[in-house]
């Protein structure tokens, strides 16, 4: 079985003050209890309190965040085009762009080049396959979402 293109690395560097990945009007992000967890507990809140404030519901139920009600981008990203909680980000997010549905056609790919300057980037380094592999499996287990809180046993 022939490997995936991607498997010989892709040069990539998150530029700063970019934003671009987050600044999409109608994106969805989901979460994972990880997410809610994690998010949670950094913003001082009880998980319950968080997800009835900053996340709401897909048609299927799935959580997913909130976005701005003025332009449709999501709650987090500020003015200065910086992920207000980038430290604790979503898994789906710490994913990007290595979603399964970016590489997955080459036509989709040089999609994700074209918004995405880190890919182009001079200071972009190799990531490896493998690495790449691992955010792949992150962002399909986040896009599974979960649809009830209860806190683990």
């Amino acid at each position: 079985m022939k490997s995936p293109w991607w498997m010989k690395g892709v040069p990539f560097a998150c530029q700063p003050n970019c934003g671009k990945c987050c600044d999409e009007p109608g994106g969805i992000v989901y979460l994972t209890t990880s997410d809610a967890r994690r998010i949670s507990n950094h913003l001082g809140m009880e998980v319950e309190e968080w997800l009835e404030r900053d996340c709401r519901k897909t048609l299927d139920g799935r959580f997913i965040l909130e976005s701005r009600k003025s332009d449709d981008v999501c709650i987090y990203l500020n003015d200065s085009k910086q992920c207000d909680i980038y430290q604790v980000r979503p898994q789906q997010c710490a994913a990007f762009p290595w979603w399964s549905e970016n590489l997955s056609t080459d036509r989709s790919w040089n999609e994700v080049k074209q918004t995405c300057p880190g890919l182009t980037a001079d200071d972009a380094i190799l990531v490896e396959g493998d690495k790449i592999r691992i955010q792949i499996f992150s962002d399909r287990q986040a896009t599974k979402g979960f649809r009830k809180w209860s806190e683990p046993n």
